[in-house]
């Protein structure tokens, strides 16, 4: 096992820490609730399918002797985030940590949309976040709470922009925009923002619905990745359980991107030369230097 598969803190980090994690039965939040279990932290999960949720808790706490909280929850409707909100506070008396990563996501031209699909995207993930942010925040601010911490999970192209998730984009772009702004205001009564922007983390539910069939195939996304390799993981658990850690109590404000410098690749404009080979390059300088000498 390389090193980066394997849990980054020490034992009992999140111990007494209660957390909450929107979408966090499936794919990377699983992941992530895992490791914050296995740290020590109480953690409630949310979603709208409770019996996903519940089968889950089974699971987590026989893997790791931690307490899950299941609670239904969709986070497109205030009133159900506050009740989501009150029964995490019933269970644990307080709540000290609430990551954003439920999400949803079509790859499309942006023409085939239909406006319901455009909103749905924008409701989950940018009137989701902010319902939580807003009901978890005033309770903290109106208790007086000594710290909290919101973990948003956004992406690469929220800055950049990108084609054919054009919903998914302006969403979390207005995600890493709150995260950023709340980050100032609300510092004063000791709630840190941050956010997470990951690369590649293959998940079977996400890739099967956003490339199905062959197109994984088709698509190597470790291509795409200078580090020619997807993320493990843990790797995503290890950043976000730090974010949420009192070790990283002076960052406030900031977007980690964890994604092996695939935007990067992405943005650089001459990064495609990656693909000419090496004879073609020893070609091309006999000619710079043919050039040259005849000058």
């Amino acid at each position: 096992m390389n090193t980066y598969q394997k849990p980054m803190l020490k034992e009992g980090s999140l111990k007494g820490n209660t957390i909450v994690i929107t979408g966090g039965g499936s794919g990377l939040g699983k992941a992530m609730t895992t490791y914050f279990l296995e740290l020590g932290a109480n953690v409630v999960i949310t979603s709208r399918n409770i019996d996903k949720l519940k089968a889950v808790k089974v699971e987590l706490e026989e893997k790791t002797g931690g307490k899950v909280l299941p609670v239904q929850c969709d986070v497109r409707n205030y009133e159900e985030v506050e009740a989501m909100l009150k029964a995490s506070l019933d269970e644990y008396g307080k709540v000290d940590g609430l990551l954003n990563n439920a999400a949803g996501n079509f790859i499309s031209p942006t023409e085939r949309l239909s406006s319901n699909a455009f909103d749905t995207i924008i409701d989950i993930v940018l009137r989701g976040t902010k319902n939580c942010t807003l009901a978890f925040g005033k309770h903290w601010i109106a208790e007086k709470q000594d710290k909290a911490t919101v973990l948003n999970i956004v992406t690469t192209y929220a800055w950049t922009g990108s084609a054919y998730v054009v919903p998914s984009a302006t969403a979390k772009a207005g995600v890493l925009a709150m995260t950023r702004s709340l980050a100032v205001e609300w510092a004063k009564y000791n709630i840190r923002f941050n956010a997470i922007a990951p690369g590649p983390f293959p998940t079977k539910g996400a890739w099967d619905r956003l490339l199905p069939g062959d197109l994984k195939d088709k698509f190597d996304m470790k291509k795409k990745v200078p580090l020619r390799r997807v993320g493990e993981h843990q790797e995503l658990a290890n950043l976000a359980a730090y974010l949420m850690s009192d070790f990283s109590s002076y960052v406030n404000g900031e977007v980690i991107t964890i994604d092996g410098g695939e935007w990067l690749q992405g943005a650089g404009q001459f990064n495609m030369l990656e693909e000419i080979p090496q004879e073609m390059w020893d070609m091309l300088e006999a000619m710079i230097r043919s050039k040259k000498n005849k000058s």
